[in-house]
């Protein structure tokens, strides 16, 4: 814990120093219990973003060759990722997705806040995708309250197929926290679509994004 909130710490003061971000709404943050942070994805660094600015430890899925990659850099990678509380996932098998979903169930049922792209992968069009229905199996078997955050311009801090980093002025704004009935993992899929739709109209009211009727079908995976 003692390096999470050293490296946390010192993410915040970057960002902060570096971009000077409006951030609104923290205060809809549970200070106590399990809790569901469901963002919009513009950018490779909306995990490190979210993860830094708010109040609470939250653990987001993170690629799994950012904990494999070789040299120097990969054991950076590793060593930053683990230490933020990253899960590792191959989210082109089904298998492990699942796993991972286990994973997050896990962290909540232990009182911690976890975080989950509803759209799955980044938008590269800058347009809110439909949501995947992880998102509402988590908070309709756990019981724990969803907050919707909506990222503004944090694409303009590094564009797509882009690895430098641009410090610019985004916008965070946190939701009020959304509950729904715990129905534990016996739940139909109609109930979690429904779910899943109310979160994503939560997050679409934060953003101000245009939206799609379709599933974001892009193969990569942030």
């Amino acid at each position: 814990m003692a390096m999470f909130d050293a490296i946390r710490w010192t993410t915040r003061g970057l960002v902060s120093s570096t971009c000077r971000p409006t951030v609104i709404g923290l205060e809809n943050v549970p200070t106590t219990g399990p809790f569901i942070v469901a963002p919009n994805h513009l950018s490779f660094l909306d995990s490190v973003i979210v993860q830094a600015l708010m109040p609470r430890p939250v653990a987001f899925f993170a690629k799994a060759e950012y904990f494999t990659t070789s040299g120097v850099k990969g054991r950076l990678m590793k060593g930053f990722f683990e230490a933020v509380g990253s899960i590792p996932v191959e989210r082109g098998e089904q298998a492990a997705s699942v796993q991972a979903l286990k994973t997050l169930l896990d962290i909540l049922e232990a009182g911690k806040g976890i975080g989950i792209y509803p759209e799955g992968t980044r938008s590269r069009d800058g347009i809110l995708y439909r949501g995947r229905t992880g998102v509402g199996w988590l908070a309709l078997t756990t019981g724990a309250p969803v907050i919707p955050v909506g990222l503004i311009g944090t694409e303009n801090l590094q564009p797509a197929d882009s690895n430098k980093v641009r410090p610019q002025h985004f916008t965070m704004k946190v939701g009020e926290p959304l509950y729904f009935e715990k129905t534990g993992p016996d739940h139909s899929l109609p109930a979690r679509r429904q779910v899943t739709d109310k979160i994503m109209d939560a997050i679409a009211e934060l953003s101000g994004q245009e939206r799609a009727t379709t599933y974001n079908q892009s193969k990569t995976v942030e």
